[in-house]
C-alpha cells in the first residue's frame, strides 16, 4: 500500500512538472511571435506608445478577473506585484533603449546571456545549487543563442566585434538580461507566497502606467514623437500582444514557473529566438541561415540534456528509497 502511494506521489509530481514545462513553452511561443507581429504594427505607431497601449489595454481587460475576488488586494500582495512589475518594465525598457544604439543580433545574444546568469543568481539569492544537467544544458543553450545571433557570419568575428565595440546599447542590453534574471528569481519566490492573479495584474499595470509616463516625457523632450495611425496590422498587433503575449503569457509564467527551478525555466525561455525565427519565416518571408538551424539544434539539445539528467536523478532517488 505504501509503495503504491509512493508511485502515485511521484506520478503526480511528474505530471505537475510536465504541465509547467508545457505552459512555459506555450508562453515562449507566444513571446516568439511578438517580434514579427510588432514589427508590422510599428509601421503605424511609435514604439513607446505601442508598449504603453499594449500593457494599458491588458491591465484594463484583466480588471474583471481580480476585482471580484476577495482578499487579493492585501498590502503584501500589492507590494510583491509592484516589485515584480517594476522589474519587468525596467527589463523591457532597457532592452528597448539598448536597441536604439546596438544591432539586433548583438541585442539577441546579450539578452540570451540570461540563461547563464539565472543559475548563478539562483545560487546567490535562493541558496539553491542548480542541478548538473541544468548547468550542462545551459551552456548548450548559450552556444545555440550565439549561433542564432551571429546569423551566417563568422562567430569569432561576431564575438570580437562585441568585445572591441562595446557601447552604451550593449551595456543597456546586458542590464536588461540582469533585470530579467532577477525578475525570474523573485517570481519564483513570490509566486509561492502570493496569489498569481494579483501578481499578474500589478506586473501589467505598472508596465502600462510607467510606459505611458515615458510616452509623454519622450514627446516633451523630442526624443520620440508619439505617433498612432490605426490599421488592421496595428489592431492585430495590439490584440496579439495585449491578450495573448501579455495576459495569457504572463499568467502562464506567473502561475507555473514556481513548479520548476529558475534554471530550467531559463532554458525553456531560451527557445524564444527559435520561435521568433519561425514566425519571421511565415510572416515576414525571412530565411533561417545554416547557423540558425545549428543554433536551434543546440538549444533543443540543451533542453534534452537537462530533461535526461532530471529523469536519471529521479530514477536514482526512487532506487535509493526502495
Amino acid at each position: 500500500m505504501r509503495q503504491c502511494l509512493k508511485i502515485s506521489g511521484m506520478s503526480l509530481v511528474n505530471k505537475k512538472k510536465y504541465v509547467a514545462e508545457l505552459s512555459l513553452l506555450t508562453m515562449t511561443i507566444l513571446w516568439g511571435g511578438t517580434f514579427a507581429i510588432i514589427k508590422q504594427g510599428l509601421d503605424y505607431s511609435s514604439p513607446v506608445l505601442f508598449v504603453a497601449l499594449r500593457f494599458s489595454l491588458a491591465a484594463i481587460l484583466f480588471i474583471p478577473l481580480v476585482i471580484t475576488k476577495k482578499g487579493l488586494f492585501t498590502r503584501k500582495n500589492i507590494m510583491a506585484g509592484l516589485f515584480l512589475g517594476t522589474l519587468m518594465f525596467l527589463a523591457y525598457g532597457t532592452q528597448t533603449a539598448g536597441l536604439r544604439f546596438t544591432e539586433a543580433s548583438r541585442s539577441a545574444f546579450l539578452t540570451g546571456t540570461v540563461v547563464v546568469m539565472i543559475p548563478l543568481a539562483q545560487y546567490i539569492i535562493l541558496k539553491k545549487k542548480p542541478a548538473k544537467g541544468a548547468l550542462i544544458g545551459t551552456f548548450f543553450v548559450l552556444a545555440g543563442v550565439l549561433f542564432l545571433s551571429s546569423g551566417g557570419d563568422n562567430i569569432a568575428e561576431f564575438l570580437s566585434t562585441i568585445g572591441a565595440d562595446f557601447n552604451i546599447g550593449d551595456f543597456l542590453t546586458l542590464l536588461c538580461a540582469l533585470l530579467f534574471t532577477i525578475h525570474v528569481i523573485y517570481l519564483d519566490v513570490y509566486s509561492n507566497k502570493h496569489d498569481y492573479r494579483i501578481l499578474v495584474f500589478f506586473q501589467i499595470l505598472v508596465s502600462g502606467i510607467v510606459a505611458s509616463i515615458f510616452v509623454a516625457l519622450f514627446d516633451l523632450i523630442n526624443f520620440e514623437t508619439a505617433r498612432f495611425e490605426f490599421s488592421w496590422d496595428l489592431g492585430f498587433a495590439l490584440f496579439y500582444t495585449s491578450v495573448l503575449a501579455t495576459i495569457l503569457a504572463i499568467t502562464l509564467q506567473t502561475r507555473y514557473q514556481k513548479d520548476l527551478t529558475p534554471t530550467k525555466a531559463g532554458i525553456i525561455y531560451s527557445f524564444e529566438p527559435v520561435f521568433a525565427a519561425i514566425f519571421a519565416v511565415f510572416l515576414l518571408n525571412e530565411k533561417i541561415t545554416n547557423f540558425g538551424y545549428i543554433g536551434s539544434a543546440l538549444i533543443f539539445t540543451g533542453l534534452i540534456i537537462s530533461e535526461t539528467f532530471d529523469a536519471i536523478a529521479n530514477g536514482r532517488k526512487k532506487t535509493e528509497k526502495s
